[in-house]
């Protein structure tokens, strides 16, 4: 699986650099479809179109403020993360944290960054995160974990830290959109591209999680991962005119 994803991320390293023009086009598409389905998995009811009129500044009747500022909020926090990609800074705490303040500026700045000091239930799932005062020490040993485990492929070790920050549940809210910014985080540190979890696969990403935490089991989430990695490979042959 993760032999035939290097094989497309060498094909793509050897036709850069890409033309400036076609990486706009691309980079505009990839934040406005992240930005929405990433939402939409935490139940934003904002449209893709209507995402896209709300990243060009333009309020759409109905809606909530707050879905306007989740939508303002990813975008802002996706070019953080792309700014850290270029200073190719080690991943830390303080880096999960700003994230995680950007995801949630303007909707509860007094929670944005800030690891919780209650206890939390994950609506619909079998694991329960672990008590709050363990919350902190179990955050330093996945940065810890991540920066050690070195011999896994980029995108286990990638998803993995995914899948075991949303098992620990730092915060009260935004922990799910803030792992899929910290998972791409690391996958475009890698070099691959950024993946968009579709809001299709919802319920298929909600239980492969809920079984990693539960029974230690990460294939279904890797596999899950590794389809999405695909599919972002597909965005570029297509932009390039090139058989996949």
């Amino acid at each position: 699986m993760f032999d035939q994803l290097d094989r497309e991320k060498a094909r793509l390293d050897a036709m850069r650099p890409l033309p400036p023009a076609l990486v706009r086009n691309l980079h505009d598409d990839l934040v406005l479809r992240w930005t929405y389905h990433s939402n939409a998995i935490e139940g934003n009811t904002l449209t893709l179109k209507e995402t896209r009129v709300v990243l060009e500044g333009i309020t759409v009747g109905g809606k909530l403020l707050r879905e306007h500022f989740e939508a303002i909020n990813h975008r802002d926090a996706i070019l953080y993360v792309e700014g850290l990609v270029e200073a190719a800074e080690p991943l830390g705490e303080w880096q999960l944290r700003n994230i995680h303040r950007l995801v949630l500026k303007n909707i509860d700045d007094s929670s944005g960054g800030c690891y919780r000091t209650i206890n939390v239930i994950i609506a619909g799932a079998e694991h329960r995160p672990p008590d709050a005062v363990h919350v902190p020490a179990a955050m330093a040993d996945l940065m810890a974990w991540h920066q050690a485990a070195q011999e896994l492929h980029p995108i286990e070790r990638t998803a993995r830290l995914h899948a075991d920050m949303v098992k620990i549940h730092p915060f009260v809210d935004g922990n799910g959109r803030t792992a899929r910014l910290l998972m791409n985080l690391e996958l475009l540190k890698a070099g691959f591209p950024a993946v968009v979890l579709p809001v299709s696969q919802r319920l298929r990403y909600y239980e492969a999680l809920d079984l990693a935490h539960t029974s230690g089991d990460y294939a279904p989430f890797l596999i899950l991962i590794a389809d999405c990695v695909a599919q972002s490979f597909q965005g570029y042959w297509q932009a390039l005119g090139v058989a996949p």
